[in-house]
């Protein structure tokens, strides 16, 4: 199907991460699961190669562009690849727009040069033990020191992506006493320098997929957190986060319709290639066929994707839209890259073959940013039930 969301500037942006990721990348990425994490140096690169910068704004060394068409991009040559490293779409897509919309001009002048250049690397700090999905019930606390010049936070932190390696975490937090009636209230954004006393990276945690991207536990004990740091307003936490969900859907559900697609591209070539009762399994009618359904559903899936995205360039994409292409694609993913596995026999079981990276790296997209179930809830709303 020709895609129209895409330019000429996009493509030739998509062969220069297409090579990256050939060279850079898949040689060493076994190396990067096996150690939960992948090197520093590889984020430098990023930055020199201007990934991280591209939606800064040029007064702060960025190209300026708010094109969420260039994350796309990158996400599907990842997926094409069968990598995910995770961190640096913790870094651009989840950080970054909380920087640029609620960051004062002088935290940007001190954190976005070394956000561009990938030697401040930066986490964001939500999920808590027993929170998940609800934001509401989060019980991590920050009050101001006697002097009025820091916040002291205690706390702990689950699910962290980039944890380990992060340099500053926004952590949110409560500033202001629970409140029953409005659970919402009280909760900030504190960006906490991972060199702080008090600061500490617990568990790093094992995964089912997503092993080269470190996952952990963090601990704030008696962190003291400059006024400075505090991001935007306080009190006005919960509206920030829900401020940038829909691009945090929208990309979840990017990846994962790329992620369908490669698998029946890993599919198709074992099936030509692998012989069982004397003729290549491309030639049954059932292989066929499977693959068709597959198929089918990835252009359906690619179809909603390209809307939300032009919906998103247009200012136009809704909780309720973005909640529809996160549910549609991660579900639809999940079907079609179990099928492509089943196609790969015994072998797609083994973690050399890219099929079975895919299949434990694709299951959690149906999990972060809101569960299946919360995206049916949000889109029953929209349908005033």
């Amino acid at each position: 199907m020709r895609r129209t969301v895409f330019t000429e500037e996009h493509e030739a942006f998509r062969t220069t991460i297409r090579e990256f990721v050939l060279k850079e990348v898949v040689p060493y990425y076994r190396d990067w699961e096996r150690a939960g994490h992948v090197p520093r140096s590889l984020y430098r690169r990023l930055g020199e190669l201007g990934v991280f910068g591209i939606q800064v704004p040029e007064e702060y060394g960025g190209a300026g562009v708010t094109d969420f068409a260039y994350q796309a991009v990158i996400r599907e040559e990842c997926a094409r690849a069968g990598v995910s490293f995770g961190a640096d779409v913790v870094h651009t897509s989840l950080v970054l727009p909380y920087l640029l919309e609620f960051g004062s001009e002088e935290q940007k002048r001190r954190w976005l040069p070394g956000f561009l250049s990938g030697e401040l690397m930066t986490a964001i700090a939500m999920t808590e033990p027993g929170t998940g999905s609800d934001l509401a019930a989060i019980s991590s606390r920050a009050h101001l020191s006697d002097d009025g010049t820091h916040y002291v936070l205690n706390g702990a932190k689950t699910f962290i992506t980039g944890g380990v390696q992060a340099d500053l975490v926004l952590v949110v937090c409560r500033t202001a006493a629970f409140d029953p009636a409005n659970r919402r209230a009280g909760l900030s954004i504190l960006c906490v320098d991972t060199a702080s006393e008090g600061f500490a990276v617990g568990r790093k945690l094992e995964k089912l997929g997503l092993r080269a991207q470190d996952t952990a536990e963090l601990s704030f004990v008696d962190v003291r957190v400059p006024v400075e740091n505090l991001l935007g307003e306080e009190g006005r936490g919960f509206s920030y986060l829900t401020h940038n969900l829909v691009v945090e859907r929208l990309g979840a559900a990017i990846g994962s319709q790329a992620s369908a697609a490669a698998a029946i591209g890993f599919a198709t070539e074992y099936v030509r290639e692998r012989e069982v009762f004397g003729r290549p399994v491309a030639a049954f009618q059932n292989t066929k066929f499977v693959l068709a359904e597959c198929a089918t559903e990835v252009e359906a899936a690619q179809a909603m994707v390209d809307r939300a995205l032009a919906l998103h360039a247009a200012g136009e994409l809704t909780p309720a839209d973005a909640a529809k292409a996160k549910l549609f694609c991660t579900e639809t993913a999940g079907r079609v890259i179990d099928k492509c596995l089943q196609l790969h026999g015994g072998y797609g079981y083994m973690l050399e073959y890219p099929i079975a990276r895919l299949y434990a790296d694709t299951r959690v997209s149906r999990i972060y940013a809101g569960t299946s179930e919360v995206m049916k809830t949000i889109i029953a709303k929209d349908l005033g039930l």
